[in-house]
């Protein structure tokens, strides 16, 4: 018999410990299938937060590092030049990335660092308790703004890759997708694989942020917070490219 799809030899046999109706389990996938398409495994690291995140590394039958809550692009950028050669991934969420770690994303985004972070946005601190994030929407009720977030205190949601595209001039690479359905998903890998792409050409920063779902924390059904992602999330976190590899900033 024909064998037509196979695990990604990048992907372990682990099984997933995400809740029902995350997509970290999706994403984890795509990055293997990249990572096996273009051949880099035995040069790829995957430096992984505290959190949702860090279950990330039981799923890649790659190198993997764990690092501080938000000090992944600090650990990513040392892995980077003590051996450069190696593929990089920094895997973080938003609050992670954007709230604990926003010196760090901010600063290896600002010195341009020949690295790719991949930030899971679900709007919330996912496992320490469904906290507010730097991404959480107006009005959304999370376990610190129980009565929704009131951005006149609190200042609006941050778009970083936009930031990315817009402030930093040397930066390679910025984009933003989602798996709700197919043609997202295949659009997210390729997103995912010019982020890689641009650190093989020694290009530069890269960065794909993913709207994920977080049905626990949201409240929500796994199919109700799909809904959510394309009704409410998209129209303030559009998906897409911001800054295409060899684009001049403009």
């Amino acid at each position: 018999m024909e064998c037509v799809y196979k695990r990604p030899e990048a992907l372990s046999a682990f099984p997933g410990m995400f809740c029902p109706g995350c997509h970290h389990a999706i994403l984890i996938k795509l990055i293997a299938e990249v990572i096996d398409e273009m051949g880099i495994r035995e040069r790829s690291v995957l430096c992984s937060p505290i959190g949702c995140g860090g279950m990330t590394v039981l799923s890649a039958n790659f190198d993997t590092v764990f690092s501080l809550h938000g000090r992944v692009p600090s650990t990513g950028a040392a892995i980077k030049m003590l051996n450069p050669e190696s593929i990089v991934m920094c895997y973080q969420g938003d609050g992670d990335a954007y709230n604990i770690g926003i010196a760090e994303t901010f600063n290896a985004a600002y010195r341009n660092e020949n690295i790719t972070v991949i930030v899971i946005n679900n709007t919330n601190f996912g496992m320490t308790g469904g906290q507010m994030s730097l991404t959480t929407m107006e009005g959304q009720k999370t376990s610190t703004s129980i009565y929704g977030r009131d951005c006149s205190v609190t200042g609006y949601p941050i778009r970083f890759p936009e930031i990315v595209a817009r402030e930093f001039p040397g930066a390679a690479y910025a984009a933003r997708g989602t798996v709700t359905n197919p043609a997202n998903i295949n659009k997210l890998k390729g997103y995912i694989k010019n982020a890689l792409q641009a650190q093989l050409n020694h290009e530069g920063y890269s960065i794909v942020e993913v709207l994920s779902p977080c049905p626990i924390n949201w409240g929500l059904t796994p199919v109700k917070a799909m809904e959510r992602i394309e009704k409410e999330l998209i129209p303030y976190y559009p998906i897409g490219e911001f800054k295409k590899r060899g684009e001049e900033q403009k």
